[in-house]
This record gives C-alpha cells, structure tokens and sequence, in this order.
C-alpha cells in the first residue's frame, strides 16, 4: 500500500512563469510613450543587454524561438530535400524549421553523461551522409552539450552548427574551475550557450528560465546575417518610399511590450539560475539512497542552468511499464517503479511533472527519418521508432534517447517553490519505491 499524502493546496508547477514587479514599470513605459508594436526601447534594449550577457555581437528579438530558429536555418541555405543532422532527444521546436525550408532532418542520438548530441554518432553520421553542412544540436533541459567534441567534428566535415539554446539561457561550456584538473580548454572557459553555432537561438517562452510570456531571439557574431533576420523578420521590407518586396518576408518580429516584460526579468535571471541550481541539488541530497540519478553534466567543465531537474531510474529498478502513442500501463512492484507510475504520483497531490521528450525518430511525422547511434566503434542506422529499446551486441542500449525516455521524467522545478514543498515531493517520489 503505498503512503497517501495531502494534495497541495496550491498546484507545485514544473516551471511557471516567476515575476517581480519590474516588469510592469518597463510595460508601462511602452504603453506610455505609445510604442506598442515592433519597434521601442525596449526591444533596443533587450537586444543590447542580452549580447552583453551572453558574449555575442549581435541579437535580434523575435516573436518564438521557433522563429529564431526558422531564420537561422534559412540562413544556413537549407534547400528542399537537403539532409540537416538534428538532435533527437529534444523538442519538435528544435527539427520543425528544418521541414519549413524543405529540408530532410537525421536524426543523432544521444550519450548519456549529458543526454545531448553524441559526439562519435555524428561523426559516424556524416561518414554515412558526408555531404550534409548543417547541424541542429540542443541543450537539453539547460545542460550544454560536448560542444568541443562536437564542434571539432563539424569542422573537420566543414558544417555550420545551428545552436538551439532556447532551454539553457545563462549555462556555460567550462567553468572557472579551471584547464588544468579538468583538462577543459581554457580557450573556452566559461562560454555561454549559445555563442558556439554560426547561427543561434534563445526562447523567452512561459515556462522558460525567464519569460516574456512569448519571444525569442537570434543570436550571432554575423552582422550581415543579423541585418538579413531583421530585414526578413518584417515581411522582407525593402528601403523604399513604399511597400517594396523583392523577397518572401515573415511576420516574426517581438512586440515592444513582451521585451519590456523581458527587460524587467533579465534583472534576475542569475537570480533564477542559483534557485533552480538549489531545486536540483536539493533533489539529489533527497535521492542519493534510491536507485535513480539525476540529469547528468560535467561539474568540471560546465555549468547548467539547471532550467529543469530530471529523474532516471536505474534500469534494474525499473517496473514493467509499457507506453503506446497515447497512454501508459504500469505494473506496481515493491522496491520498483517507472515514469508513470511517479508522474500520476504527483498528479494526484496537484503537482506537476512531465515525462522526458519523446525522441524525434520516435515521433509519427518523422519515423521514417534517418536515425543515426553508435555501438562501440561499429555504427548503426534505425528508421524506424519502434516502442521499447534498442540493444547492442554487448547488451547496452543503443537507442539512448529511447532508453532515457523510457526511464527518465521531469520533476517539478519551479523558482517559487518552498524547500517544504520539495521535501514533499522528494518524500512522494521515494514512496513509488515502497
């Protein structure tokens, strides 16, 4: 009989929206100087503040990530039916802007110590399609990929790294922990996401490390690639005396009052990023004695925005659970349990979790996609999203982001939630494990 609990009075949230008051007084000055759509102060100076923060020479504010990400890979010259090498553990946002331009994404999997782009995949990717030039790569739930590793590879195969940082705004790739321990590239110490791809991306969504309840942002070191997201961002305008289009534009630009919420929040962005860095740690103090670990990152050579804190249950541990295209089945076994099982767990007290995204050759509209993981030093290609994990001759999963999906959820990571909460939390999730 597993341990009842109150429900919450007031619903534990996976990451709301955290506000402060600033906001308004910047969402005022839009309303009161009359600048209410796609130009104002504070779009100038969102775009100026962000490229101070982050490192990069250029920002330009967008309606969604998605659209940052839209132009990016317009701008990478992506034609219809072109190969794009893409993340696969991560959300439809990071693959969509592929299809917009035509492209064909393949997908790469994942490695375990960060959950993002495998470094020795992508390289076996492009041995078996060496003429793709454009890599879509993630930071999954704020932690920064291998981006030395992956960077080398695109290199060495002369390809144009589009960097989806939409989850892990203020992560950094090295940390001021130093070269010489941890034998991190001082050339890099402490870069931010974000600053690594030729072209990249930032999101401002609701549940983000801050908001503007929408928006987005382009981000590179290209003036003349910034100018063109400018220019295509406003329906393609051409400087005339008249509605002039020499070229298709888009609707995509921010509004001057979402920047004015994002002003008001940059002001505490490293305020949230060391209350989410609490949540996780508090998370894994709570679990060190269960059979699960939390999402991993390398402490030596880079620091995550902790955006969200994830479980994965160790695979002895784990119940029978079996999940089709809308719904999952359990079966409750002492000392075990799964995803579902933990998830209806804080649902039923009015807290909220959500399982790890669903990878993207796993997904109906792209399971016939190029799939691309690693065996040992063999190689293997699936194209097909077939439910429950791949294994490899040495009884390993080789499907990675399947076996994290199958293993791992989301936690609630709210800023605003009590450290009473938590212990809450931490107490339901142990007891799945009676």
């Amino acid at each position: 009989m597993k341990k009842e609990f109150i429900p919450f009075e007031n619903r534990i949230w996976l990451s709301s929206p955290t506000m402060h008051g600033q906001e308004l007084v910047f969402v005022k000055e839009a309303y009161d100087t009359n600048w209410m759509s796609t130009m104002g102060t504070n779009i100038n100076e969102i775009e100026k503040k962000i490229c101070e923060y982050v490192g990069c020479k250029y920002a330009v504010a967008l309606g969604t990530g998605t659209s940052a990400l839209h132009m990016a890979v317009k701008l990478a010259g992506v034609k219809p039916g072109e190969k794009v090498f893409c993340s696969d553990l991560t959300f439809a946002a990071t693959v969509n802007p592929v299809k917009y331009e035509g492209g064909e994404p393949v997908f790469i999997d994942s490695e375990y110590e960060t959950w993002n782009m495998d470094p020795v995949a992508l390289e076996q990717a492009f041995e078996l399609y060496p003429d793709v030039r454009v890599v879509v790569m993630a930071h999954l739930y704020g932690t920064p990929a291998k981006m030395d590793e992956l960077t080398s590879v695109c290199q060495k195969h002369g390809a144009v790294i589009i960097e989806d940082a939409a989850e892990s705004l203020g992560a950094t790739y090295k940390t001021q922990s130093g070269p010489k321990e941890s034998g991190c590239s001082a050339a890099t110490l402490g870069q931010e996401t974000g600053t690594f791809g030729k072209y990249n991306a930032i999101s401002f969504n609701g549940n983000k490390i801050i908001t503007g309840s929408s928006g987005g942002m382009f981000l590179t070191d290209d003036r003349e690639a910034a100018d063109r997201v400018r220019k295509w961002s406003t329906q393609s305008r051409e400087n005339a005396p008249w509605y002039q289009h020499e070229e298709i534009g888009y609707n995509y630009r921010m509004s001057n009052v979402v920047a004015g919420i994002i002003r008001g929040q940059l002001l505490y962005l490293d305020e949230h990023i060391a209350r989410k860095k609490e949540v996780y740690e508090r998370y894994r103090e709570g679990f060190q004695d269960l059979p699960v670990s939390m999402n991993p990152y390398d402490e030596k050579c880079s620091e995550p925005n902790f955006w969200l804190s994830c479980l994965l249950i160790d695979e002895e541990a784990m119940c029978r659970q079996i999940r089709d295209e809308h719904e999952a089945l359990y079966i409750s076994e002492a000392g075990k349990s799964c995803p579902t099982e933990i998830l209806e767990m804080l649902a039923r007290y009015n807290a909220e979790g959500r399982p790890i995204w669903k990878p993207m050759h796993m997904q109906p509209i792209y399971r016939m996609n190029g799939f691309v993981t690693r065996e040992g030093d063999g190689r293997a290609v699936i194209n097909t999203g077939k439910s429950g994990t791949v294994m490899g001759h040495d009884g390993k999963p080789l499907d990675v982001g399947n076996d994290i999906f199958n293993r791992g959820l989301c936690l609630p990571s709210d800023v605003k939630m009590t450290e009473e909460q938590q212990d809450t939390v931490i107490e339901m999730v142990r007891s799945c494990f009676e």
